[in-house]
């Protein structure tokens, strides 16, 4: 089932939750609506719903090319799952996932045998089976999350949508359930929006990602692309740790300090103007003495070395913090010491001049 949303505005009073939004879902796709509270990624979802209207003539809404704008939640065949799971309290784990299919007019509503067949195959699903009899006090959070999409799911929604599904969650169950949707995606292959604050989750789950800010989309595109290529300064400082310098071009070259960036880009600017340079930790390479590429003098301030990768805090010249990450191996080698002095090279610098990456 196909998504198409077309010139969708929202406003709030005075506030502007939507600006025009445009975006596509192919079917079968798994997409992460991206971006910090108040980006309107969650009245996006919701108008997908049908659990809120856009602005009178603002745009459209369509379901596999069938327009839907005009229909209530209930007509709209999405499944919904919330942060807070919202599970019947007084129900077992089988009878909510079979509330749905019970409530259903009794023209449509399928008989017991079959409502039975479908709940246990759910329960398979999110392997769940053995505690249908128990009530959602009785369950982790993870396991009511869980419970919570398999009552979306037993109504074989054309389009599945969550909203900060895992928000309520801790870091290590939310990990789990993170892969687990994964998974259950691959088998399932339902069209599914998913909204999140968190980077690393939407990066991880979703085969495109929806970067939205202040009402707008930002950038769409696969995970790695807008890690790795993003459209402007937002969604670069968005994703992840970022070191933000400042600095000047000067006609086709860019100096941060007395640095230059080593490759000189093909634009060049009949003016002097502000620059900055964006690095992530992991893209800033130590030394104990000037290598001969372009580099910045710095002291340690402080070492964290638990984990994968040491993180290294840095002071820079100007007085500015610089976050480095390195290997474990790369930082035996070196062992650094706090108050050392040490040469920072940057790789792979994304430089923006007004918002436009050189």
């Amino acid at each position: 089932m196909s998504i198409e949303i077309r010139n969708i505005s929202k406003t709030f009073g005075q506030f502007p939750a939507l600006r025009g939004v445009d975006l596509d879902v192919p079917t079968g796709e798994l997409v992460a609506l991206l971006g910090p509270s108040g980006s309107g990624k969650t009245t996006l979802l919701r108008i997908l719903a049908g659990l809120e209207q856009p602005d009178p003539g603002s745009g459209s809404i369509r379901f596999h090319g069938q327009d839907v704008a005009a229909y209530k939640a209930a007509e709209r065949g999405v499944g919904f799952v919330f942060q807070h799971y919202a599970l019947f309290r007084h129900m077992t784990v089988f009878e909510n996932i079979a509330f749905g299919l019970r409530v259903r007019p009794w023209r449509q509503r399928p008989s017991r045998q079959e409502i039975r067949e479908r709940v246990t195959r759910l329960l398979q699903l999110i392997q769940l089976e053995p505690l249908a009899r128990r009530y959602p006090a009785q369950l982790s959070g993870g396991q009511r999350q869980r419970v919570a999409l398999a009552r979306a799911l037993a109504v074989e929604p054309r389009v599945l949508l969550l909203d900060e599904p895992f928000g309520a969650l801790d870091a290590k169950v939310r990990q789990d359930l993170r892969r687990w949707l994964r998974r259950l995606h691959d088998e399932i292959q339902v069209t599914s929006v998913f909204v999140t604050h968190d980077q690393e989750e939407a990066l991880e789950v979703a085969n495109r990602v929806v970067v939205m800010n202040q009402g707008r989309i930002e950038q769409t595109g696969a995970p790695d692309e807008v890690f790795h290529h993003p459209a402007n300064e937002f969604v670069m400082n968005f994703l992840g740790n970022v070191n933000v310098f400042q600095g000047r071009v000067e006609g086709n070259r860019t100096f941060f300090g007395p640095m230059p960036v080593e490759d000189a880009h093909p634009l060049s600017f009949s003016a002097r103007m502000a620059a900055r340079g964006f690095v992530r930790p992991h893209e800033l390479e130590l030394a104990r003495s000037a290598n001969g590429h372009p580099c910045f003098p710095a002291r340690v301030a402080h070492v964290n070395a638990a984990g994968p990768q040491v993180k290294i805090e840095l002071i820079a010249g100007d007085g500015e913090r610089v976050d480095v990450e390195m290997a474990q191996d790369r930082y035996q080698q070196l062992r650094l010491a706090r108050g050392e002095q040490v040469f920072v090279t940057p790789r792979n610098m994304k430089v923006f001049v007004e918002d436009y990456q050189i």
